[in-house]
């Protein structure tokens, strides 16, 4: 475009972008150019929605996914928890044999299994192994119950070997640490010798030690409701006298479990 002058001379009129004067563009540097009409733009906004945001599962935070329960993990199984299931057989098998064989058979058995002084001193190795093949008081007694229940929960949760590991650990130290007293006090004389021939056997020191165990890895508001009790009722039985040493190895077995806590919180394996 021009300006016409007075002497009929035009003179340019500066046009943006020439001249030296800078575009618009440059100096707006700050806004995005606009492509194509604006018309288009507001249409593609509006026919392209936003895409919805990802719910799905694997981006969920950790603590909003509910976990179902299952019931049926609460029982051993062979691929889910092998040793206690396999234990748990050998126990069912031997119940059958104190149930059905002759009455004089099973005593036998039981009083060859007994991990007594006099049998600790000749075959110790033998006698801790055998006497966990039995189930004092049959198949129906509460450690029964407890044994598939707590074992099962233990093992899901720290794997067989280590499970066999904490059962043992309480079976063998709990059984040593009630019966070496009574070998001492026979041998000083505190005590007659018809002790080194007591009968003992069952599994309900390894399933004392599996309980205190597995309240380590309980939320508190379901640890103390289950070891508080469980104290309780064996301190009771200790207070009634009915069976002073073998209340003493219960105890002793669930401080041993309470002592084992940092171990299986270690062995723990990821949810």
């Amino acid at each position: 475009m021009e300006r016409t002058a007075a002497g009929g001379a035009t003179d340019p009129v500066p046009v943006p972008g020439e001249a030296g004067l800078p575009d618009a563009a440059e100096l707006l540097d700050g806004m995005p150019r606009q492509r194509g009409p604006v018309g288009a733009t507001a249409t593609n906004a509006i026919a392209s929605p936003s895409p919805a945001p990802i719910t799905s599962e694997a981006t969920a935070a950790p603590g909003t996914r509910a976990r179902a329960f299952r019931p049926w993990r609460l029982l051993p199984t062979p691929t889910g928890t092998p040793f206690t299931f396999g234990y748990a057989a050998v126990l069912a098998a031997t119940s059958l044999v104190v149930t059905y064989a002759d009455s004089s058979l099973v005593h036998a058995l039981h009083q060859g299994s007994s991990t007594d002084v006099a049998h600790l001193v000749r075959t110790p190795a033998l006698v801790l192994f055998a006497s966990a093949l039995w189930i004092a008081g049959g198949i129906l007694a509460p450690y029964t119950l407890c044994f598939v229940l707590v074992l099962t929960a233990l093992e899901r949760r720290i794997g067989g070997a280590r499970t066999a590991v904490v059962f043992l650990a309480g079976h063998v130290l709990a059984t040593l640490a009630t019966e070496v007293p009574v070998g001492l006090a026979v041998l000083v004389g505190h005590l007659p010798d018809s002790s080194l021939h007591r009968l003992d056997y069952g599994v309900s020191f390894g399933v004392a030690t599996s309980i205190g165990a597995l309240t380590g890895l309980l939320r508190p508001w379901l640890r103390w409701p289950v070891l508080v009790p469980f104290g309780g009722m064996l301190i009771q039985d200790l207070l009634n006298l009915t069976d002073p040493l073998t209340g003493w190895g219960h105890l002793i077995a669930l401080v041993i479990g309470i002592g084992l806590w940092p171990a299986v919180r270690r062995w723990r394996r990821p949810e």
